[in-house]
């Protein structure tokens, strides 16, 4: 008895083991972003459309649209935003579940260069979030984006570049009502990848990121299409 006592325990460490394993498989993100700043005028518009999966295809994690509208103060190159989501997220596995999201984000983009070849981006975003079943939520976001061109000196027509970028997320309120409660620290993704310039305006991306909260940790593949019109 006392044999068949532990083997049912060590069964049940091993499928919990093996079940996590299985939610931190690579999954694989899909991704258009697209930025226009209207003709003569310091306005614009901005966003992307994401298609996220938590495997390369078919087992939906998110559905992300997103646009805003863009403002540049003269004599700067700093790109503010105000703009609006609307988010729909899948469960992992076989369930077809999914809950939904409204978010109004303010951002403010402010670009950099280092040396000759370094492109730096800070990224600052405040989210307010309206999420299915839970209390109203705010979010803090800092990017940082680095592009380093390699075959050319700068990100004409033409060129590789390595791209990385680090995200940090803070939630605002812990509390998002019913008892329930989420970590101060929500999350933060680290991303490593290459680039080529199609042409002025256009650019696609491939790489890796690795995902990472309190609970769990995933990598994922990316494969973006940026536009500038």
């Amino acid at each position: 008895m006392k044999k068949i006592f532990l083997f049912s325990i060590i069964f049940l460490l091993t499928f919990n083991t093996y079940a996590q394993v299985e939610q931190s498989q690579t999954g694989a993100w899909y991704m258009y972003f697209f930025n226009h700043q209207f003709k003569n005028s310091q306005f614009g518009i901005q966003g992307d459309l994401q298609y996220r999966n938590w495997n390369v295809l078919g087992d939906l994690e998110q559905l992300l649209i997103r646009t805003g509208f863009t403002y540049t103060p003269k004599d700067t190159k700093v790109l503010l935003t105000l703009g609006y989501a609307n988010i729909t997220t899948g469960e992992f596995g076989d369930g077809d579940d999914t809950s939904g999201e409204n978010r109004i984000y303010q951002e403010a983009l402010f670009p950099q260069k280092l040396g000759h070849r370094v492109y730096l981006t800070h990224r600052f975003r405040y989210e307010q979030r309206f999420v299915e079943d839970q209390d109203f939520r705010t979010r803090y976001r800092y990017n940082l984006f680095m592009n380093i061109p390699i075959n050319k000196p700068a990100l004409d027509k033409g060129a590789v570049y390595a791209a990385f970028y680090n995200e940090l997320f803070i939630n605002g309120q812990e509390d998002i009502g019913d008892g329930r409660t989420v970590e101060f620290f929500d999350r933060n993704r680290t991303y490593l990848g290459l680039g080529y310039v199609i042409k002025p305006g256009q650019r696609i991306q491939f790489g890796w990121m690795n995902q990472k909260t309190d609970t769990w940790g995933k990598g994922q593949l990316q494969f973006s299409f940026h536009h500038n019109f």
